[in-house]
C-alpha cells in the first residue's frame, strides 16, 4: 500500500521548517501571556513580563495604516515599534507641557493674570 499523498495544499515538515522565519514580536508577546515562561530579568516573577506594561490595540483606517507601514519600513523598524515610540514621545511631551504650565502658574500665585490694572487707594 502507498503512502497517502499529502495533497498540493499541505506542506511537509521539511518544507515548513524551510518557509518558518521567527516572528520575535508575537514571539515576545505569547511569552508575556505564559506565566510559566515568565522569569529572567524581564520578569516579576509573577507572570507579568515588563514590570506593568499594558497591551492597547490601535485600529486605524486603510489609509493610515498604509502610511504607517511605509514610514516603518523607511526607517528600519516595525509599525508597531514606530507607533509604540510615537506614543511615548508624544506623552513625554504632554508631561513636560503640563509642567511647565503648573511652574508658569507658580510663578504668578497672589498676583492678577488678567490685563486689568489696580492702583493704590492712598495714591494721590
Amino acid at each position: 500500500m502507498n503512502a497517502p499523498n499529502p495533497g498540493r495544499h499541505r506542506n511537509t515538515p521539511t518544507r515548513e521548517a524551510d518557509g518558518a522565519v521567527e516572528d520575535h514580536e508575537l514571539t515576545s508577546y505569547l511569552a508575556a501571556l505564559a506565566p510559566e515562561t515568565a522569569t529572567g530579568p524581564e520578569s516579576t516573577g509573577t507572570g507579568k513580563r515588563f514590570g506593568e506594561a499594558q497591551v492597547y490595540q490601535l485600529r486605524m483606517n486603510l489609509v493610515a495604516s498604509s502610511q504607517l507601514r511605509d514610514l516603518a519600513e523607511e526607517r528600519g523598524t516595525s509599525p508597531q515599534a514606530l507607533a509604540r515610540d510615537w506614543v511615548l514621545e508624544r506623552l513625554s511631551w504632554e508631561a513636560q507641557s503640563a509642567s511647565a504650565q503648573r511652574r508658569q502658574f507658580a510663578d504668578h500665585t497672589g498676583t492678577n493674570t488678567t490685563d486689568q490694572h489696580h492702583f493704590d487707594k492712598n495714591w494721590s
